[in-house]
């Protein structure tokens, strides 16, 4: 009768220990025995993920790409001898950098030419225009051109002023812009000295034909407000090939015609320049 309460005894206690919480119960019967019970949960369809105690790394904007000059010089070397003796030497600058809201263009170039041993080129002449965009294709622009050209009996020619600019064509291959502007004009001219204002009208195109070649033309015009009459006509065109990643071909034709020029001068100065450009 002793060992069958003992059996009882053992068998409510573990029934009772089943709806008690998750925590371990300690039960001692004087005398017998004592019994411990631990409830155990289990826990299934776990999700692991790893966690890692390294921040991740976000890769900073490269500011150099979009903010970066582009330059490049170009030369160019003509010799004739035998009946001609002629020597031709050229060389242009160009720096260029564009931001979302700007746009600056720097120019720079001489030439001089000599036949049978008779100066018959030598200018120097450089321009530089920067470009605030209000929007992707409307902008407004400061300008200054500089030209001396002994030659035409130009001392001296600059012309400052703002104006107005829009892209008509806008492309990632293709532009096509107009400007118009006021210009203040100082020059002297057959050892004249004249400052007027003028007017700007110009256009410029561009296109890629690819990765490796591309066309361009410009042209402008700056006539005297007060004198229409006495006006200059800016007009180049031109291509480049590239061969390498820094070094290309280029050709362009320059032309100036200055409508009232010095006494015993032509009205049109023309120039075919074929060099090797550097793009760095």
């Amino acid at each position: 009768m002793k060992l069958l309460n003992k059996i009882l005894i053992v068998t409510a206690l573990v029934a009772s220990s089943r709806v008690v919480s998750a925590q371990t119960n300690y039960v001692t019967v004087t005398n017998y025995v004592t019994v411990t019970v631990t409830n155990v949960v289990i826990v299934t369809n776990a999700v692991s993920a790893p966690i890692s105690l390294t921040a991740p790394v976000v890769q900073a904007p490269d500011k150099k790409t979009k903010t970066s000059w582009n330059n490049s010089v170009s030369a160019g070397l003509t010799l004739a001898r035998g009946n001609t003796d002629t020597t031709l030497v050229s060389a242009d600058y160009q720096a260029i950098k564009k931001t979302p809201r700007d746009e600056y263009n720097f120019t720079a170039g001489i030439a001089y030419g000599e036949q049978n041993s008779k100066q018959t080129v030598d200018n120097y002449k450089g321009s530089f225009q920067w470009n605030h965009l209000f929007t992707d294709r409307f902008y407004d622009y400061l300008r200054a051109d500089g030209l001396r050209d002994y030659i035409a009996d130009v001392d001296y020619r600059l012309t400052v002023g703002p104006g107005l600019g829009y892209y008509l064509v806008k492309e990632t291959n293709t532009t096509l812009s107009v400007e118009g502007g006021a210009n203040f004009e100082g020059q002297e001219l057959g050892g004249q000295v004249n400052n007027f204002a003028t007017v700007r009208l110009a256009d410029k195109f561009e296109h890629k034909i690819n990765s490796h070649a591309r066309f361009w033309q410009s042209v402008e015009i700056f006539p005297q407000v007060d004198r229409w009459d006495n006006y200059v006509v800016n007009f180049e065109i031109g291509a480049e090939a590239s061969f390498t990643k820094s070094l290309s071909l280029k050709t362009y034709l320059d032309d100036n015609y200055y409508n009232r020029p010095a006494s015993a001068k032509v009205k049109n100065d023309v120039k075919l320049v074929a060099g090797v450009a550097y793009k760095f």
